[in-house]
């Protein structure tokens, strides 16, 4: 927050006071933990920051928040049917894409930026690096696209960019209940005239506490005790409720 408000004050002087070299960019996050508990439904997270110049077609300035996430590997199966089963047949892995990303922008980025640009910077899904092995069909791409998008684990300006006085700008990062841990990198970035002029990287880390991370170091550290445990507890619920039906 310190951070945010020495920017504001240098973008609050005058122009001559200024060096007039690099265009101003400030931006900071409401919070940089986000914390997994038993009950955990989800979260979101505030970027919000301020420019020099006004933001909007008048002036041609464009605000783009990305958010990424660990990278994580995927593994996408086609099901066939065999004499009236479904299998499991050719499958497509991709070893590293972003478990979580998402890009929110004052106008979509392919009315702002060129397609050379935008693969370079992967801004949007359709410029993520989707590199598989295995069975190499659009259909498994397409397939991974729609998975990671109904999961809210990839998202594309499922929420818009707020401006506010020409110059202030806020958008809201929404974490799903799956989200995985791990550390989390966003990009804020400023664009003028299709081009890419000033960049600021936040960061944040995705935690778990409490039970929860507890028995994920259990999950982790001693497999086979928890494995033990979840079909010792599977079993007595089992039983409890034969019981509990037996008497009714």
């Amino acid at each position: 927050m310190r951070r945010l408000l020495a920017a504001l004050l240098l973008l609050a002087l005058p122009a001559a006071a200024q060096q007039p070299t690099t265009p101003q960019l400030a931006a900071d996050l409401s919070t940089d933990r986000v914390e997994i508990s038993t009950g955990f439904t989800g979260s979101s997270v505030m970027v919000f920051g301020a420019t020099e110049r006004l933001i909007g077609p008048e002036t041609g300035d464009d605000v783009v928040v990305v958010a990424w996430g660990p990278p994580q590997p995927t593994v996408v199966r086609r099901k066939v049917n065999v004499l009236g089963f479904w299998v499991n047949g050719p499958a497509a892995t991709f070893p590293e894409i972003p478990g979580f990303y998402a890009i929110a922008a004052t106008r979509p980025v392919w009315q702002t930026l060129p397609e050379e640009v935008r693969h370079s910077a992967r801004l949007g899904l359709a410029s993520l690096p989707l590199r598989a092995t295995g069975s190499q069909g659009p259909a498994f791409r397409a397939a991974l696209l729609d998975l990671k998008q109904q999961d809210g684990r990839w998202q594309e300006y499922a929420a818009p960019i707020t401006v506010a006085g020409g110059r202030l700008f806020s958008a809201r990062i929404a974490f799903p209940d799956t989200v995985q841990t791990g550390a989390y990198r966003i990009e804020v970035l400023l664009v003028r005239e299709q081009r890419i002029v000033a960049r600021q990287e936040l960061f944040l880390r995705v935690e778990r506490v409490g039970s929860a991370a507890s028995i994920a170091q259990v999950a982790q550290v001693q497999p086979l005790v928890y494995g033990v445990v979840c079909i010792l507890l599977a079993a007595l619920a089992g039983w409890l409720g034969s019981v509990i039906f037996r008497r009714s």
